[in-house]
């Protein structure tokens, strides 16, 4: 299978402080990878390299098998990399279609609210989306409803690589089956999914394979379907590394 995204050797340090360390990652089309790791493992650095709120110092990219440089998130979404943080970035007061289209507004002449609705649920459909109207405002939507309207906003570049933070923080149980459903429906599609989480049941649900970071350095890449709940927890907090290690090399895992 080809590789979407491929990350060597990546490396980010704030002065003398390494938030991450030689991390490897692939990303394949159709492909859940899940990131998981203890608080402090560099998740949130990895995220803010790929949207490129933050550029590696170290270490290289390849989108699409050709070399890039991820300098700012403007570059990111031009290349294919749409990311939806964990705060999802909506406003309450606007409805679902201003809140898709902000800052990128369809206009002939002036607003055209007819096409920018039509595309709104076009959007929504692909991901079997249950959202009553896009004319009700954010603030009247549950939580796993914004989340699947932010991840509707990160489609409109027709992306390749969709990274999603935290997608499932705070919800609750039925909200939680509909953040996950869309996940698939985003592989479905063919995308390439990071999801960053830390509910292993979660992860377990719809992750192709689990990557495991800890203290800013690769620690493991698993098969989601066979690997143990066990040897998760013993990558993430660091008991039996090496036992962990040997058995799962993060550079020899590749897709």
């Amino acid at each position: 299978m080809s590789t979407t995204l491929s990350l060597r050797g990546v490396s980010k340090t704030f002065g003398a402080v390494a938030a991450l360390t030689d991390v490897d990652l692939d990303v394949s089309p159709g492909e859940v990878v899940a990131v998981v790791g203890d608080n402090g493992a560099g998740k949130s650095t990895l995220v803010k390299v790929l949207s490129g709120v933050h550029r590696a110092s170290a270490g290289t990219i390849a989108f699409g098998g050709e070399p890039v440089e991820i300098g700012t998130p403007a570059v990111a979404q031009a290349l294919g990399i749409a990311t939806v943080f964990q705060d999802l970035a909506l406003c309450e007061n606007l409805d679902v279609v201003a809140n898709l289209f902000l800052g990128r507004e369809v206009r002939r002449g002036r607003l055209d609210e007819v096409a920018m609705e039509v595309r709104s649920w076009e959007l929504l459909r692909q991901l079997s989306a249950r959202i009553p109207t896009v004319r009700i405002p954010i603030a009247s939507l549950s939580g796993g409803q914004r989340q699947t309207v932010a991840i509707a906003r990160s489609l409109l570049g027709d992306p390749r690589i969709v990274v999603l933070d935290e997608p499932t923080a705070a919800l609750g149980v039925a909200q939680t089956a509909e953040v996950l459903n869309l996940i698939e429906r985003l592989r479905e599609r063919g995308l390439g999914v990071i999801m960053i989480s830390h509910n292993m049941d979660d992860v377990r649900a719809v992750a192709d394979r689990i990557a495991v970071l800890r203290l800013g350095r690769n620690n493991g890449v698993f098969p989601a379907a066979t690997v143990s709940t066990e040897e998760l927890v013993a990558a993430i907090t660091g008991a039996s590394d090496n036992a962990v290690s040997r058995r799962h090399d993060a550079r020899s895992v590749v897709r």
